[in-house]
């Protein structure tokens, strides 16, 4: 909110004032962004650039976000006799590639999603069906599933 004397500020495609920051949360010149409706609108409408940037479209309308860690949740993680599927903050879902499953210093699970354009970080009820999965193998973590054991990158020694 502009203060009594100064000059309001005036937003651009380029500088809209719009974050998603490292808890994914949106914030609007600082400010927490807490209506869901919009909090839905904008996770649906957040886009990765060629450039490595990223974009808020909604309608004929759009802007660049700063983006300050992952810019999608995973909400959720589907199966099949194969492959391991995310559910993706923006409504849509995508097979996880796991050689880019990361553990993050926080404990907390990340993948790279959206042809590796853009990180997902699990939620909590992600991770645990993720790690329902999970299973020690010569030294290492492999995800075991009906007709596939995958292997994972993660340092055996961080999930003890």
């Amino acid at each position: 909110m502009a203060e009594i004397g100064l000059p309001k500020r005036w937003h651009t495609r380029e500088d809209s004032g719009l974050v998603l920051d490292r808890d994914l949360n949106w914030l609007h010149d600082g400010e927490r962004i807490t209506h869901p409706k919009i909090i839905e609108a904008f996770n649906a409408g957040l886009v990765p650039t060629d450039d490595g940037r990223f974009q808020l479209r909604i309608g004929n309308d759009w802007a660049y976000v700063t983006v300050e860690g992952a810019a999608y949740r995973v909400n959720a993680i589907d199966t099949d006799d194969a492959r391991v599927y995310l559910r993706l903050s923006d409504r849509t879902g995508e097979a996880l590639d796991p050689a880019t499953l990361r553990l993050g210093e926080d404990g907390v699970l990340t993948a790279r999603v959206k042809a590796g354009r853009a990180g997902a970080r699990f939620s909590r009820e992600a991770q645990f069906a993720l790690g329902q999965l999970l299973a020690p193998e010569r030294g290492a973590w492999v995800l075991r599933l009906p007709k596939a054991t995958i292997s994972v990158p993660i340092d055996p020694s961080t999930l003890g």
